[in-house]
Formats: structure tokens, C-alpha cells, sequence
């Protein structure tokens, strides 16, 4: 059994920007009692055109911020760093880390034609992990990888409705749509702030797929196994940090619609 201190203590939750946001929304959700620490890393985003030492570099210096703020788990809520950095990080440190990946398996059974659309960072596409999971689960469907460069970048800067925006979205899904993909993952974390866009673009009868929802699952599955759920019945608390600049904080501001 865990100390109090430990088990009342926050969640780190850290991405490569702001697109960790969107994995916030799903964590509060599901454990509203937990508190959360919150770290943006957008003076270094994006991590997709990094090499995966530059990655690993990035996450321990973050994780070892939140650790330095009492974090009792991590939650690494990009994609990329995930692929990059997810098994050092726990040769590393002791406390449980929940990483991502792009929802290839739900997207395989939600599919009726079999043809699925990956849209994801360079980096996650040309990943060990990536690859993996097309071995696992990708198996009997056709999978579609659409790289969208210079998308995270946008969101990073708030432009979620900008002619820039718009026309790098129609250009990713457009490839996919041609292909007869009924499916498409969201294979960044930052893509669920333009989802609206996208479905637009796509269509109503193609199906959208993130992972925020599984990953708060799967942290409270490992925080009730580890009987580390915060036992307070109040709403937790939030700190949020960033490596970048006042600008940045705007953006967080917008994205999260509540008091930062």
C-alpha cells in the first residue's frame, strides 16, 4: 500500500507541445479526484522531425521536472515520444509510465471495408513501435499512412481555423479519401483540435479514431492495481508548465476553455 502523500500525489502528463491537452480532457474525465501536472514542451515542438536521442534528452529532462514536482506516474500523452523515448523511460525511472500509440487495433475492428487511414508525425510512422503494431493488428486490413508535416506546428501556434490549416488538412486526408479508407486514426495528439475540420472534410460516414479515452483507461487500471488513486472525493487540482513563451500560454489557455 502506498503512503498517502504518494497516493494523493499529482500525475505528470507531458507532450511536445499542447496537443497533450487533448489527453488531459480524457484523464480529467475519467479520474476527476487525480491531481495533474501538466508540461508543454513547445520551445522544442515538434518532436517528429527529431532524432529519437534528441527525444529521449527532452523527455528526461521533463519527466525529471515533474518527478521534481512529487509526480507519482507519468502519462506521455505525444505519439512520438512515445515510440522514441517510452522503454528508456522505464529502464529509467521506477514510477509507472503510460505512453501512447496510434489506435491501429480499435480501428481494425471498427473498419467495414478494411481500409484504414493513419494520419501522424514523420516520426511516428517511421517508428519501431508503429511498426509493430501493423504487424500485431494490422493484419487482414489495408493500412493507409498519411505523414502530416507542418500540422503540429499550426496547432502549436493556435491556428485551428486558418486557410494554412484548412488546406494542410484537405491535402493529408484527401490521399486516404481516394483510397476508400472508411477509418482514420488520429495518430497525434494534437490532431483531435482539429477534428471538426477533418470530419468536415472527410465525411460523416468515415469513422474518427483517437486514443485519449484508452490511455485514461489504461492509467486507471495501473493506478487501482498499484492502489494509487488519489481518495480524495473533491476535484483535483492543475498545474500546467511550458518550455516556451507567453504566446504559448495563450494557446493552452484556449485549448484547455477553462482558467489556466
Amino acid at each position: 500500500m502506498c503512503s498517502a502523500i504518494a497516493v494523493n500525489a499529482p500525475v505528470g502528463v507531458m507532450d511536445s507541445g499542447v496537443g497533450g491537452l487533448s489527453v488531459l480532457q480524457h484523464l480529467t474525465h475519467q479520474l476527476p479526484h487525480e491531481h495533474f501536472i501538466y508540461f508543454a514542451d513547445s520551445a522544442h515542438a515538434p518532436y517528429g522531425n527529431k532524432t529519437a536521442t534528441e527525444i529521449q534528452q527532452r523527455c528526461f529532462t521533463i519527466a525529471d521536472t515533474l518527478i521534481g514536482h512529487g509526480a507519482k506516474a507519468l502519462v506521455v500523452a505525444c505519439n512520438t515520444a512515445t515510440a522514441a523515448a517510452i522503454g528508456p523511460m522505464r529502464e529509467r525511472y521506477t514510477l509507472p509510465i503510460i505512453g501512447m500509440e496510434p489506435a491501429v487495433k480499435p480501428a481494425a475492428a471498427a473498419s467495414k471495408n478494411g481500409i484504414i487511414g493513419v494520419l501522424a508525425t514523420t516520426g511516428t510512422l517511421k517508428s519501431a513501435q508503429f511498426a509493430a503494431l501493423l504487424e500485431h493488428y494490422g493484419q487482414g486490413v489495408q493500412v493507409l499512412t498519411q505523414a502530416c508535416v507542418g500540422l503540429v506546428e499550426c496547432i502549436e501556434q493556435g491556428q485551428l481555423d486558418t486557410p494554412q490549416t484548412l488546406a494542410l488538412l484537405q491535402q493529408y486526408c484527401q490521399p486516404l479519401m481516394a483510397a476508400g479508407a472508411d477509418t482514420i486514426v488520429l495518430g497525434c495528439t494534437h490532431y483531435p483540435f482539429v477534428k471538426k475540420h477533418i470530419q468536415e472534410i472527410v465525411g460523416p460516414e468515415v469513422t474518427l479514431i483517437d486514443t485519449g479515452a484508452a490511455v485514461a483507461k489504461r492509467l486507471h487500471q495501473v493506478l487501482a492495481q498499484k492502489q494509487m488513486l488519489n481518495v480524495a472525493t473533491e476535484a483535483g487540482d492543475f498545474v500546467f508548465l511550458n518550455s516556451g513563451t507567453k504566446e504559448t500560454q495563450r494557446v493552452m489557455q484556449a485549448l484547455w476553455s477553462k482558467p489556466i
